[in-house]
């Protein structure tokens, strides 16, 4: 509603200010006016990578792009508009190549971006074979020495890392929702990239991306820790829950058999009831059922390893998993994971 003068030097406004904004960090957006083609995707990468140097500066970037974006839609109907098209052309396409990599990118992309670190430092299997005979590599295979001293060659190391960075982060989450007892890996993530938010040279990003394909390296162990138990994803946060220290073999194998049926009988009996989290009483019969079964001499926790504060504290324990993760016995976070 405001006059179009206003709108316009509304416009110009935030234009100059995410130009600036850039300029300051050793990039002139005005480059990419005469690019095109392959060449103006190349440019875009360039803006890229001053943009993902930490993420502070990316998510500036991103709230002032969105800022032309708003203001360029107010101005559309002024005559004067395709002034400022270039502008928002080539801040649109920075901006949607950022939110690509966000949404599209995964871990096994990120190591085909290197190729020739690929061919020398990473020792390659086939995991999967897609239908264009896309590789998945192995982690575990790789030479990070080899593959420290060829990524200082690489002229896109803070998009890259920026990237790795962001995917670790996401599946952390997805991790640590699908079995709480995985925090410590998040306090691990934390440290690596605790100098990568402070320090920006170029041996840091270098030893934060090494860093993280170790730890994703770990993450891969971690999920295949249930077959490893000969447990699902799921059965296996149970038995983390109910698992204590020193154990013995036989009562480990207790525990996996107790944790496999505590969670098939509440799937089959008490999480079938629709809201059960709701109200009061269906709540009070899940804990109760919870209780009831781990206290069990024939179904419950080993007698000879728990106390009674033990079983009590486990009890608290799993209601407080199920209570988050179990919407009823068919929705829920393994499910959506699946």
């Amino acid at each position: 509603m405001k006059p179009e003068e206003e709108l316009l030097k509304q416009l110009r406004g935030a234009i100059a200010e995410v130009t600036s904004f850039l300029f300051e960090r050793g990039y002139d957006i005005k480059i990419l006016r005469e690019k095109e083609g392959y060449d103006r995707i190349g440019e875009v990468a360039n803006a890229k990578e001053t943009i993902n140097a930490s993420e502070e500066t990316r998510k500036r970037f991103e709230i002032l792009a969105r800022e032309v974006f708003n203001k360029f839609k107010a101005c559309l109907t002024s005559e004067e508009i395709n002034k400022y098209r270039w502008d928002y052309d080539s801040l649109n396409a920075i901006y949607r190549s950022l939110q690509k990599d966000r949404d599209e990118s995964d871990i096994t992309s990120i190591i085909k971006e290197l190729h020739a670190i690929v061919d020398e430092a990473v020792s390659t299997r086939i995991v999967a074979e897609s239908i264009d005979d896309n590789k998945t590599y192995d982690i575990s295979k790789i030479d990070f020495e080899k593959l420290r001293k060829e990524f200082e060659k690489h002229p896109r190391k803070n998009t890259m890392t920026y990237n790795l960075k962001e995917l670790v982060e996401n599946r952390l989450k997805n991790m640590i929702a699908r079995n709480p007892l995985r925090t410590d890996f998040y306090k691990r993530y934390q440290e690596i990239i605790a100098d990568y938010n402070t320090e920006k040279d170029r041996v840091t990003i270098e030893a934060t991306f090494a860093a993280l394909l170790r730890f994703v390296d770990q993450l891969d162990k971690e999920e295949k820790r249930a077959i490893r138990e000969g447990l699902d994803e799921e059965t296996l946060a149970l038995f983390d829950l109910l698992e204590k220290p020193n154990l013995k073999p036989r009562e480990r194998n207790k525990l996996k058999a107790v944790a496999k049926e505590l969670l098939d009988k509440l799937k089959a009996e008490r999480l079938k009831v629709q809201d059960w989290r709701e109200k009061e009483a269906t709540r009070s019969a899940v804990k109760s059922f919870i209780h009831d079964f781990l206290w069990n001499e024939q179904t419950g926790l080993p007698a000879d390893s728990y106390t009674s504060g033990d079983v009590e504290e486990k009890v608290n324990l799993v209601f407080n998993h199920v209570f988050r993760q179990y919407v009823d016995a068919s929705h829920n976070a393994y499910v959506a994971a699946a």
